[in-house]
């Protein structure tokens, strides 16, 4: 269990900060690899914080804290856009991706990343930024385990076909 949620001790307001200490940078690395965009996901992924603190004694005793902000923060995300239209890029090549983010992330495979569909994107992040297994990423995304495992599966083909260079040989055949 995190260090954050073993401080019965302490005060709300310090385990709260234990948390938002240990949970910020994965958080926002799952955002980002959603998302798509670093700024947005920052200001996604403080907000969905906010919300947390606000509604700390429930999300404390949720099972998987991280993915309660991640959900919300998407969520946010999702609401952002309705309200505002979707803008979408013209081409792949317009997908703006910093070279260098600060969460120590590949600029290469986050851009393999945002060209998954959007439900591919949700499970590899939830997975790999989060280390959430099947059932708890089903449970947060209200899907089934099998579903799960085939976008899971689906996803990481793409990104293997995409991020595998192939050889001369190969491009010849």
């Amino acid at each position: 269990m995190s260090n954050w949620h073993n401080n019965r001790h302490g005060s709300r307001e310090a385990e709260f900060a234990d948390f938002f200490r240990a949970s910020w940078e994965p958080c926002l690395r799952a955002v980002v690899a959603v998302a798509g965009s670093p700024q947005l996901a920052e200001d996604q992924v403080a907000e969905a914080f906010a919300r947390a603190w606000a509604s700390w004694r429930k999300v404390r005793r949720h099972p998987a804290p991280r993915a309660w902000v991640v959900r919300t923060a998407l969520n946010a995300g999702a609401s952002w856009w309705r309200r505002r239209g979707r803008e979408l890029p013209l081409a792949d090549h317009d997908l703006a991706v910093p070279g260098d983010l600060d969460g120590g992330l590949d600029a290469t495979l986050l851009t393999a990343i945002w060209r998954l569909p959007a439900r591919q994107r949700e499970v590899i992040a939830l997975r790999i930024f989060l280390d959430l297994d099947t059932a708890t990423i089903a449970g947060q995304l209200g899907i089934e385990v099998g579903t799960v495992r085939m976008h899971m599966s689906r996803g990481v083909s793409a990104l293997r076909r995409e991020l595998t260079p192939t050889t001369n040989l190969e491009a010849g055949q």
